[in-house]
């Protein structure tokens, strides 16, 4: 009893320490959580209650109705998922072999190939697609090196449809492959590879069964980053598009500008975000959130 009686005071005062200790780790957290709840939840929680006020202002289903009535509404998720897995497939058949033949050049060669990667970060987006817009006319300068080439005969029409549209998203999400792939690259190490080769395997060989495994997570971590920003996307497919391609922030634009109607934007909106945390919540089944980022190796 007397153990028990002198062990008490001691256990009380370690349990208030610990109270206070979690008073003041939330009282150091609460700006940020603060900034959270005005910036992230606030905003996202009026979406939510927006999509549901109908035309005559009062609670109604109408807007996602609309939604699964209307076959445009079909087509446009469906351009959006399209270019959006177009975008990404196009940026991983370019931007990884790109990212490996950095991660094999020496530091100072790999650092100015980075620099280039990290340039068209500089400049406006704006001005990026309407550069394009510019070279890809029936009058721009691909017009006129491909017929003084002899690729074609006369000019194409490259621009205001699918083709410009990516060719332009490619160009824009490149680097956000690339970066993730290449620091999963840069973390591999190469006895892993010189093991592998004194086992005897071939460089094809110890290339897809060493090497690629182990740069997976991060082109996981780049193919899901563009994906999820080509969901969104609105400038360049605007431009580029012509107005032949639509996707879903297109929609949402023409619904508010044109419509004045903030229920539909806003439902479009709820579904477009319920998709992509769905997405989201769907990679992290296969794999965890430390490989994603190129650190589970």
């Amino acid at each position: 009893m007397a153990d028990v009686s002198l062990h008490m005071p001691h256990s009380d005062g370690l349990r208030r320490d610990g109270r206070l200790e979690r008073l003041r780790l939330f009282g150091l957290s609460s700006p940020a959580l603060l900034m959270v709840l005005v910036v992230l939840v606030i905003p996202v929680g009026w979406l939510f209650y927006v999509s549901f006020i109908g035309a005559n202002g009062q609670f109604s289903l109408e807007n996602y109705e609309r939604m699964i009535e209307r076959k445009s509404y079909y087509r446009i998720f469906v351009t959006t998922f399209q270019v959006s897995f177009l975008t990404t497939g196009l940026c991983i058949l370019i931007g990884y072999p790109l990212a490996y033949f950095m991660s094999q050049l020496p530091n100072r060669w790999a650092n100015i190939a980075l620099i280039t990667v990290l340039v068209p970060f500089w400049t406006s987006l704006l001005v990026r697609t309407y550069a394009w817009l510019v070279l890809l006319q029936k009058q721009g300068l691909v017009n006129q090196w491909a017929i003084s080439l002899g690729v074609w005969d006369e000019p194409i029409k490259i621009v205001h449809n699918m083709t410009g549209t990516l060719i332009g998203m490619v160009h824009i999400m490149l680097p956000f492959l690339i970066l993730p792939v290449y620091n999963a690259m840069k973390a591999i190490d190469h006895d892993y590879l010189k093991a592998a080769s004194n086992l005897g395997a071939s460089p094809r060989r110890a290339f897809w069964t060493v090497f690629f495994p182990l740069s997976a997570p991060g082109l996981l971590a780049g193919s899901l980053m563009v994906f999820v920003l080509c969901l969104g996307f609105f400038v360049t497919p605007a431009v580029l598009g012509g107005g032949k391609v639509i996707m879903v922030s297109m929609k949402i634009v023409s619904n508010i500008e044109l419509f004045v109607n903030w229920g539909a934007a806003s439902a479009l909106g709820v579904v477009l975000l319920v998709l992509t945390v769905a997405i989201l919540w769907v990679a992290s089944r296969f794999t965890s959130l430390s490989n994603m980022t190129g650190g589970g190796h």
